[in-house]
């Protein structure tokens, strides 16, 4: 099929089978027999070597493609091996079971500029049990980083909190069509079966709304400053570290100290 990328659905399609490959190999074998669930099949590279190991469950945003891709995969569409869903996945009710009511794993070479909003989505949804995806290298930092990494931040410790990461490889730009300006990263997920607290991750975007700055100093700007004080002595931890130093379990005993309706500024 002779289709052209289109840039507003963020369309690079991967065409070196050897990094499809890695790819698929890169699945935990504990994830072996679950449903998958791929987002953006593009010329269905990656789908074709899905499809020789897993039930997979497709989306599509683009009319154009879903009517090629359709013909193509007459076949296991009939025997529900597939199931091709040509839907932008960010119109779907935002519910348990988002992206499948049965439990799965996302496998997808994402589009760049939707690729943060989808995984925090799986990563809240107990139906995902993880992925492996493929993002911009910077996205899938973010999501790997430790705690004292310059790209840790709320997205490291959400991914802390609800699972273990896993940076893989990196996929050049030579790999795509067309060659996309920036350098791309597998990364991998395995969830656990913790939940995010209710205004958890508001209070993350409060310690991290100046990464570079003094953590205390950031939450001074919602929490009384003597409770934080206090909190701070309480956990040993020092009155100049920044936000991206301290581990995810400290931000939960934060958290938990400061969620008391009475520590917060009126």
């Amino acid at each position: 099929m002779q289709h052209r990328a289109k840039k507003k659905f963020g369309q690079n399609f991967l065409k070196d089978l050897g990094y499809v490959n890695k790819i698929v190999q890169s699945i935990p074998n504990i994830f072996k027999g679950e449903r998958v669930v791929e987002i953006g099949v593009g010329l269905g590279d990656l789908t074709d070597k899905l499809l020789e190991f897993y039930q997979l469950k497709a989306y599509e945003v683009d009319s154009d493609l879903c009517s090629f891709l359709l013909q193509k995969y007459k076949a296991p569409i009939a025997s529900e091996d597939l199931v091709l869903v040509c839907q932008d996945v960010l119109e779907l009710p935002l519910k348990e079971g988002w992206l499948d009511d049965k439990e799965y794993i996302l496998v997808s070479n994402l589009p760049y500029y939707i690729a943060s909003t989808i995984l925090l989505r799986v990563l809240r949804d107990p139906k995902c049990r993880g992925f492996v995806v493929m993002t911009q290298k910077e996205v899938a930092q973010k999501f790997c980083a430790k705690n004292g990494d310059r790209n840790f931040c709320a997205l490291s410790v959400i991914t802390q909190t609800l699972g273990e990461s896993e940076m893989l490889f990196d996929v050049p730009g030579e790999a795509f069509e067309p060659i996309p300006k920036v350098t791309s990263s597998v990364f991998r997920i395995r969830k656990n079966n913790n939940l995010i607290q209710s205004g958890f991750e508001e209070m993350l975007r409060v310690a991290f709304c100046a990464p570079r700055k003094k953590l205390f100093s950031n939450l001074a700007n919602r929490y009384d400053k003597k409770i934080l004080q206090d909190l701070f002595d309480e956990l040993s931890i020092e009155l100049d570290i920044r936000a991206h130093q301290i581990p995810a379990t400290i931000y939960h005993q934060i958290y938990n100290n400061l969620k008391v309706e009475k520590y917060g500024k009126q």
